[in-house]
């Protein structure tokens, strides 16, 4: 190996590592917020990268049949439930964004919908078909056992990453799909050209990282995350709704997902099920902060990123396997320095 490709593949390692980091940092966010480990957070990468495809190929998405459908369902679930309590208060809000959203894109994509459309157009299109799963897939599966225990929550998790999985081949197809760059050309550095796709998604994860670090810090909602994530009854006793934070806790993670797929689908090819994997390895990222830090996560990201590439140059054949036996080192580490405690300390 000549320093030519050992750059050649470092570059690759860090795209997808930033990618990786990004998804770890989501994973991260909505167990500590809502101590679900979000199995289907790779699906959002795939709706993402498969609705962007769409819409630069003319085809209108199949996302915006199944956000109307989930829309009615949510809607359908918060009449039951007003029916039962007796409280009608918020229905107004809960008719805007589970039914009048949905129906606005809905009649919206016709004319939206085109190849001559501009990419940043389809882009923020995607995003406000996509992120409102999020919350909806909080009201319907995990709002209703908020309080069940961390294995119950990883079990429902499985099953719901197997119904997305479902309805994205029913919605999208088996047909994969790439989308053009963001960016065209190359940076020369060296002995290597970078392109100029590699630097965009290196900023928009730098970028988003700092500004989910503003968030947290800076504003009244974030802080209540971050309350919600140290001890839920003590949020609760001071008035935070631990609903609220949840939905807006699976918002953040469908936005994180969305967007990781739109950026990862101009240099690789998107199937339905393609974000299970690049979840996964989200994951693996996530454990090297024990689903707790941030930091360490995003940094065990671009280590995972790195050792694929490096994988995928020395044994092709293997590189999954090499990537995803990283976690068992990773598990017996954490594990050292492990104590047990429930889940309220």
């Amino acid at each position: 190996m000549d320093t030519t490709i050992l750059l050649i593949l470092l570059q690759d390692g860090v795209m997808n590592g930033a990618i990786y980091a990004l998804l770890g940092l989501a994973l991260v966010l909505v167990f500590v917020v809502t101590r679900v480990i979000f199995i289907p957070q790779g699906e959002f990468v795939a709706f993402g990268a498969l609705t962007l495809a769409f819409m630069v190929n003319g085809r209108i998405p199949g996302t915006v049949n199944l956000l109307l459908i989930i829309g009615a369902v949510v809607f359908a679930a918060e009449v039951i439930a007003a029916l039962r309590s007796g409280n009608w208060s918020g229905m107004g809000k809960i008719f805007s964004w589970s039914l009048l959203l949905p129906i606005g894109l809905y009649l919206l994509a016709p004319y939206i919908v085109g190849k001559d459309t501009p990419l940043w157009i389809n882009v923020l299109f995607s995003m406000a078909l996509v992120v409102p799963l999020g919350p909806m897939l909080y009201r319907l599966v995990y709002q209703p056992v908020a309080e069940a225990s961390v294995l119950v929550l990883l079990i429902i998790s499985v099953a719901v990453h197997f119904a997305l999985t479902g309805l994205a081949l029913v919605f999208f197809g088996a047909e994969g799909w790439r989308t053009p760059a963001f960016m065209e050309g190359e940076v020369q550095m060296g002995p290597v050209s970078w392109s100029a796709q590699t630097f965009f998604v290196l900023g928009t994860c730098a970028v988003l990282i700092l500004g989910l670090w503003v968030f947290f810090g800076k504003t009244l909602y974030g802080r209540a995350l971050r309350a919600t994530a140290v001890n839920r009854r003590g949020a609760r006793l001071v008035g935070i709704s631990t609903n609220m934070s949840g939905s807006l806790t699976f918002t953040l993670a469908a936005a994180i997902g969305a967007l990781s797929g739109m950026l990862i689908a101009p240099v690789t090819t998107v199937y339905y099920d393609t974000g299970f994997l690049i979840g996964l390895k989200g994951f693996v990222a996530a454990i090297f902060g024990g689903l707790i830090s941030y930091p360490i996560a995003a940094g065990g990201a671009l280590f995972v990123g790195i050792l694929e590439a490096f994988s995928s140059f020395w044994a092709s054949a293997y590189k999954e396997v090499i990537v995803f036996t990283l976690i068992i080192p990773v598990l017996l580490w954490r594990s050292f320095g492990a104590h047990h405690a429930d889940d309220e300390e």
